[in-house]
């Protein structure tokens, strides 16, 4: 049973990315763009870890918007990059056939614009199916801040869940004892997850003795007074 009471999980989730391309992008002023990109390739990430079924779909790459982030593909170098005319991925058929072929409820959603291909998507999903949308407000941009802000208000009053990148790999994990994604989670938290990650860095290597992350060989020089 599914519901917007049960807690994301690895089981009942599925991602779509929905057109992280240059020229999308550079339209974006919600948000540092810098910080856009590392999120959602962070967010990518974690989907790989859980092994959440993932979808990513581009609109007018080689006419207009560009190739695809190559620090997402990268994360799913084997994903086929569903090509659109459309700015609403749900008027294209292959993308509906990929989210049902993926027999998830839950769709967590990435996207730019917030404004445009975001919340057409959200608003006719929900409207034609049972599907329960989860759009993750800092692995989207939309062209201005109240842009993005308003769509994000006009979504949840329809009835989106709005979620962060860390919160939902978080909610996928759930529990530290689970020790077969801990390392993984982690691994992303400490590269992507700023003063947390540093945090995690300190901890490992100043309080529980860990070698530290990188592949430095460099020697450290000890102080000489001049």
């Amino acid at each position: 049973m599914t519901g917007k009471l049960d807690l994301l999980s690895p089981t009942n989730s599925q991602i779509i990315f929905i057109d992280h391309q240059p020229q999308m992008a550079f339209g974006v002023q919600s948000i540092d763009r810098q910080v856009l990109k590392n999120n959602t390739v962070a967010l990518a990430k974690a989907a790989q870890i859980f092994g959440i079924p993932t979808t990513i779909t581009t609109v007018e790459t080689d006419s207009f918007s560009g190739k695809t982030y190559p620090e997402l593909l990268d994360v799913v170098p084997d994903a086929p990059l569903l090509e659109r005319t459309s700015m609403n991925s749900w008027d294209d058929q292959k993308v509906r056939d990929a989210l049902a072929a993926n027999g998830r409820k839950k769709i967590v959603v990435s996207g730019l614009w917030t404004e445009v291909c975001n919340n057409s998507f959200a608003l006719s999903a929900m409207a034609d199916t049972d599907y329960e949308i989860y759009m993750v407000s800092d692995a989207s941009g939309g062209t201005s801040k109240e842009a993005h802000d308003m769509s994000m208000m006009r979504m949840v009053q329809a009835g989106v869940i709005p979620v962060t990148w860390q919160q939902v790999m978080l909610e996928w994990q759930r529990d530290w004892a689970k020790r077969d994604t801990y390392d993984a989670v982690m691994n992303v938290v400490r590269e992507h997850s700023g003063a947390y990650g540093m945090g995690v860095d300190y901890a490992y290597t100043m309080v529980h003795g860990a070698p530290a992350r990188g592949r430095h060989t460099g020697a450290t020089l000890a102080p000489i007074p001049a």
